[in-house]
């Protein structure tokens, strides 16, 4: 069975411009055409409407940065082609897009230990190396040694890459990836309480 977006987007709780940008991003396999509409199946909507919260409460801050991205665009700038987030882009090229000069509070973003990235509400990518920033002349602060830990392609599965050189880091971006994070913000950058005590540590699979 085939919804339409607006159908999509009411099964899932959206807006219609919300649930777009999951397609666009290329995170929806199986989309179909009948005409001008885009058609998606049943399954892919409901596994999104099912899909788990992110397991904060598995983290070791008490709160945490969220950094809300929208579909790549093309970027006029010398050091990056693209700005936001696309399935398509390569691990390289997507740092890139992800990277960028926010006003936010800087040390508060890299006591988190890690920066999810949601598109629509859900973990798109996730990036770490977070501990030390850079101030720009219009007092904005980036994160010059961010690693992309890991990103996913199929939302609908979800299938995660874990690009991340250290284990510990791989492990936070397999924890998060694909999970559902909701976060209210008038920036890029969020802030959400994990709703543990500050003691309460993260520990990978295995530990």
């Amino acid at each position: 069975m085939l919804l339409t977006t607006g159908q999509a987007a009411e099964e899932l709780g959206c807006a219609i411009t919300t649930f777009r940008r999951i397609g666009k991003a290329g995170l929806l396999p199986g989309l179909a055409r009948r005409g001008v509409r885009v058609m998606v199946p049943l399954e892919a909507v409901q596994a999104l409407r099912d899909r788990t919260p992110a397991p904060l409460e598995r983290l070791q801050a008490p709160e945490i940065a969220v950094l809300r991205v929208d579909v790549a665009q093309p970027a006029q700038e010398p050091d990056r082609e693209w700005i936001g987030f696309a399935a398509s882009l390569p691990p390289l090229d997507l740092l890139k897009a992800l990277q960028g000069w926010w006003r936010c509070d800087p040390a508060s973003v890299a006591a988190g230990g890690v920066l999810p990235v949601t598109l629509s509400g859900y973990v798109v990518a996730v990036l770490t190396g977070i501990d030390r920033w850079a101030k720009d002349d219009q007092g904005r602060h980036g994160f010059p040694d961010a690693v992309l830990a890991g990103y996913v392609t199929d939302l609908v599965q979800p299938v995660k890459h874990l690009t991340a050189p250290e284990p510990d880091d791989r492990a936070l971006a397999d924890l998060l990836l694909g999970t559902r994070l909701p976060s209210h913000s008038g920036g890029a950058i969020a802030y959400v309480t994990t709703a543990v005590p500050a003691e309460t540590q993260y520990l990978p699979e295995g530990s």
